[in-house]
């Protein structure tokens, strides 16, 4: 009897941490509706994405800052020496001046750490564009 209440007990807890696990990393349909609200004024993404205020974000993480094409960048994202990945971008989300100081980017932040995590959840959904 122990025993089936301590495997159950493990189960129960494994499966809690797999959730957790799997929130962490957010949710792609739920970032789909944040990205038209806080990013698509001046970013697309998809296979007819091309830059617009700001460049096509298509492929964004694994890229080096400032190389997308028929976008021209500032002087100092060109120079940042960044390569975006998930907690680069989260980082540049929450506050885009921090990380790459005197870029163009308009943007006041986004702090809420379930939003960043469904908006990159999103964003990787287009790296093989």
């Amino acid at each position: 009897m122990k025993t089936n209440a301590s495997l159950s007990l493990a189960l129960i807890l494994t499966a809690g941490l797999l959730s957790t696990a799997a929130h962490a990393a957010g949710d792609p349909e739920a970032g789909a509706k944040i990205f038209p609200r806080l990013c698509g004024g001046c970013h697309q993404v998809g296979e007819s994405a091309r830059p617009g205020f700001g460049p096509q974000l298509n492929g964004i993480i694994g890229r080096p800052a400032g190389t997308s094409a028929n976008y021209v960048y500032s002087d100092a994202m060109k120079n940042s020496g960044v390569t975006w990945d998930r907690e680069k971008l989260r980082a540049y989300l929450k506050n885009p001046k921090d990380v790459v100081p005197g870029t163009r980017m308009i943007f006041w932040g986004l702090s809420d750490e379930e939003k960043l995590d469904n908006l990159l959840a999103y964003l990787q959904g287009f790296q093989a564009q």
